[in-house]
Parts: C-alpha cells; sequence; structure tokens
C-alpha cells in the first residue's frame, strides 16, 4: 500500500487497539469457562478466533464451543455482566494511544471510531477511558448491515467524516477488521493484539507496527518515535 502524504481523515478500531478492554474480556470468560471445567488454553485459544467478530457471531460460536448442556443466552449474559463490573474500575487505553490521538487532533484531522461493539458501551468505554471527545463520529456494530470483515463499517465511518476512504488511514488490531478496512480501499495499520498461538497475520498488503507509536511513525506522522 502506498503511504498518502495527507490522510484526509483517521479511523480506529477500538477494543484491542485503543482500549485494552479484549483482555478485560478473557478475563472475564476465563473465569466463567473455568467454572465449567474448560482447560485455560483450549478457552484462551477459542478467545483468540472471537477478535475482532460482531455478537452475533461470538454468540454462533460459543454454541458450538460450550458444553452441550450450558444455557448460552444465561453463559454470553453473565459475561457481559462480569466485564460489566470490570469496566467500573475503569478502561486502561493502549500504550501511545493519548499521544497518537492528540497529534492527530494538533493536526485538525478528523477522526473516527469504526468498532464491532454496539453504540451505548463503545460510548461509555470511550468516555470512561477519557478519549470520546477526540472523535467525531462512533460508527458501531449496531448501525450498519454488514460487519467486520465486511467492508460496510469503514465505508460508513469514512461516509460519515465526508471522506473518500481510499484517502483515510485505519488503524486495526484484528484480521477481520483489517480485512474489512483493506477492502474499504483504507491505508492500513494492523497492530496485533490477541492471537491465537502460530497463527500467521493475513497478507493484504497492510503495514503491520508492535503499537501506536510504531505505526505511526511508518506512516509519517512522525518523523521518529514519540519521547
Amino acid at each position: 500500500m502506498a503511504l498518502l502524504k495527507t490522510p484526509a481523515a483517521y479511523l480506529f478500531d477500538m477494543d484491542g487497539l485503543l482500549l485494552d478492554t479484549e483482555r478485560m474480556f478473557l478475563e472475564a470468560f476465563l473465569t466463567l469457562t473455568d467454572d465449567l471445567g474448560i482447560a485455560t488454553e483450549e478457552a484462551k485459544a477459542f478467545f483468540g478466533g472471537l477478535v475482532g467478530t460482531s455478537s452475533k457471531v461470538t454468540t454462533k460460536r460459543l454454541h458450538e464451543f460450550l458444553p452441550h448442556q450450558t444455557d448460552v443466552a444465561e453463559f454470553d449474559q453473565r459475561w457481559r455482566l462480569l466485564h460489566q463490573d470490570n469496566v467500573v474500575h475503569g478502561v486502561p487505553t493502549k500504550p501511545y494511544a493519548i499521544e497518537v490521538l492528540q497529534a492527530i487532533q494538533d493536526a485538525k484531522v478528523p477522526m473516527a471510531v469504526v468498532t464491532s461493539t454496539h453504540g451505548p458501551s463503545a460510548q461509555h468505554h470511550l468516555q470512561k477511558a477519557g478519549i470520546l471527545p477526540f472523535f467525531e463520529t462512533v460508527c458501531t456494530g449496531d448501525e450498519v448491515v454488514a460487519n467486520k470483515p465486511d467492508p460496510e463499517p469503514y465505508l460508513e465511518g469514512s461516509r460519515r467524516l465526508g471522506v473518500d476512504p481510499a484517502h483515510c488511514v485505519a488503524f486495526e488490531d484484528s484480521d477481520f477488521g483489517t480485512t474489512a478496512a483493506v477492502r474499504a480501499g483504507c491505508l492500513t495499520v494492523q497492530i496485533p493484539d490477541l492471537r491465537p498461538p502460530n497463527t500467521p497475520l493475513p497478507d493484504l498488503g497492510q503495514i503491520v507496527a508492535r503499537d501506536l507509536r510504531h505505526g505511526a511513525v511508518q506512516i509519517g506522522l512522525f518523523e521518529d518515535a514519540l519521547t
């Protein structure tokens, strides 16, 4: 992918990219699967395959993974309630998230969040983390017909900002999200978060970075690493 000299907008995934919430979801998941006698490593591997999926896909996969006698709807509700309890104590941002967002804001380039998480939860988490004011809009999973890896979320996010997706930089952590952003035509930076062991990254022409600072340097947002 060719670098953009002057991006028209920046589009950010939320969970696992801006917010360290995937680990919080995993913590709650491991608590509940341990109660069902599921080995920790098995549960972790399964969870890794959920990263970046919609709630509908997650529920479908839970039906396939959990023991047959499990009430999946009850499990799903308990999981989300346990996560909500954890969130009460704060929503941590990923390393360098604030610095990168502040630099883009200082450059007066618009930003949007493009997430599979539903509206109320997304707004709450961003507000709780103190980064909601950086964004012009938050495009959530319940506001689009098709979720990642379909490009629609990124097409909608760029539409709301009034820009061509081909002139946008997208930051993602998951394979599904990266696929969606690339298919939408965005210059895409993938910063992997939680992944199943020995799982190769998709070869989609995306830029791969170890963290947000590294990604910002690679696309030319900063001439060198932040200090």
